[in-house]
């Protein structure tokens, strides 16, 4: 291409890396423009989405959330903590959300409709001040019971900061936003981020309607005629974890639908909580059953092909009354084909671009092709050129490979392995 500007050039170790960081982010530049005008340098005091610093802020805030999701209907059940020890953990976890306002106006987004990173600081407060998402995030963070006792003077307003503090359930998005882009990391197993996924929705599920069900014992006027304190008639004046301990106990016996033999509802209250609780659990259960089916089969569904696909064959060599050794033929190819697929990877190559596929056979044939004797002092373009239409097949022991007087078709090159050559002399076969 002479007097031509050549378009495809190699990548610089800078280049790279941003490229590497641009696809794990979903960031990817649109047609007709280049790598350096679809990520330009940030303006000052701009913090890039795929930055590493950011996305570890990003991780250590999701540690935070769980806690969260922990304490909040936890102090919802249990008053008693509510101005105790935790109080001062949830001021210091609302400081570091807080401080995650403030650097969420400093990150640059993604424009949908140019697809480029929008790095001016009045675009950035402005979407972040329009969306419901600012909203919630300073409601789930103002700490509305120390404001409630400065301006009163009262140690306790009751169970509406109980409720208030569920506000910060909200925080819970971050936490599927992180599973979400585990499930498409390569890096991380997806079986085992998806069951991690399942365990932690379990858990969330059984801890919330533990602490919501204490509750609503807490709050009914004859303790005796509630479900815990038909059983623990102080259970008021008990400790905190044997309370908590019921009520996770009556959580999970609903949750799988063991039943009640020693506490169950009481009062109508309860009874209507366990109704929609179950219909919940329905839902529920439904999810968990589906998904853990849906990961256990599609790791098994390489070994389900293989075992149907020998089936037919076994049954089509029967019904055709096939010799034994045609028959030990066919299963031996199978079997091997299926152990050897994951070398082979047809498929994947077939969707890579040809200079990918073309460098990947050079590196696995061109040492074998130029160490075979009928290509010595062959020029080095034609085994390029050679190379990049081989593929390597496998043969079990015993098996024909080329019949005598058959057109030919393929050309072989042993690797790895011996042949042997049949002829027949005066009906007698020779070797």
């Amino acid at each position: 291409m002479a007097g031509d500007q050549l378009l495809v050039r190699r990548a610089s170790s800078g280049d790279q890396i941003r490229n590497f960081a641009t696809v794990s982010s979903s960031l990817l530049p649109t047609l007709g423009i280049t790598i350096d005008d679809s990520y330009p340098r940030l303006k000052k005091y701009i913090i890039a989405p795929y930055d590493r610093r950011y996305r570890w802020w990003q991780v250590f805030l999701v540690v935070l959330v769980i806690y969260s999701a922990w304490a909040s209907p936890f102090e919802l059940a249990f008053e008693k903590v509510e101005f105790g020890p935790l109080l001062v953990i949830d001021l210091i976890i609302d400081a570091f959300f807080v401080i995650d306002i403030v650097v969420t106006f400093f990150v640059a987004y993604l424009d949908s409709s140019s697809y480029l990173l929008v790095d001016d600081h009045k675009k950035i407060a402005t979407r972040y001040l329009t969306r419901p998402w600012f909203v919630m995030d300073v409601a789930s963070t103002v700490p509305f019971q120390i404001i409630y006792r400065i301006v009163t003077g009262k140690s306790n307003g009751g169970s509406i900061f109980g409720f208030i503090n569920l506000l910060r359930l909200w925080r819970l998005r971050r936490v599927s936003n992180l599973f979400s882009r585990l499930e498409k990391d390569i890096r991380f197993s997806y079986f085992w981020t998806r069951y991690l996924k399942l365990i932690c929705v379990t858990l969330f599920a059984v801890h919330s309607a533990g602490c919501m069900y204490y509750w609503i014992a807490v709050h009914y006027k004859i303790k005796k005629q509630t479900w815990i304190g038909s059983q623990v008639a102080d259970f008021e004046d008990r400790s905190i974890w044997l309370g908590y301990t019921y009520a996770m106990y009556w959580s999970i016996t609903t949750l799988t639908t063991v039943g009640y033999g020693d506490l169950h509802a009481e009062n109508n209250y309860e009874k209507l909580f366990n109704i929609f609780f179950m219909l919940f659990n329905i839902g529920l259960t439904s999810y968990l059953i589906g998904n853990m089916t849906n990961l256990i089969v599609h790791g098994a569904t390489r070994t389900f092909i293989m075992r149907d696909t020998i089936h037919e064959v076994s049954r089509y060599s029967s019904k055709n009354r096939l010799p034994e050794s045609i028959r030990e033929q066919m299963m031996a190819h199978l079997q091997l084909k299926f152990k050897t697929v994951e070398l082979q990877q047809d498929q994947v190559l077939a969707d890579l671009p040809k200079a990918i596929r073309s460098s990947i056979a050079q590196h696995l044939f061109q040492r074998t092709v130029e160490l075979a004797y009928l290509f010595r002092g062959v020029s080095h373009d034609f085994i390029i050129q050679l190379v990049s239409e081989m593929k390597a097949e496998y043969f079990p022991p015993k098996v024909e490979i080329i019949l005598q007087n058959e057109i030919p078709t393929d050309f072989y090159i042993i690797v790895s392995g011996e042949v042997d050559v049949i002829t027949y002399k005066n009906g007698t076969e020779k070797f």
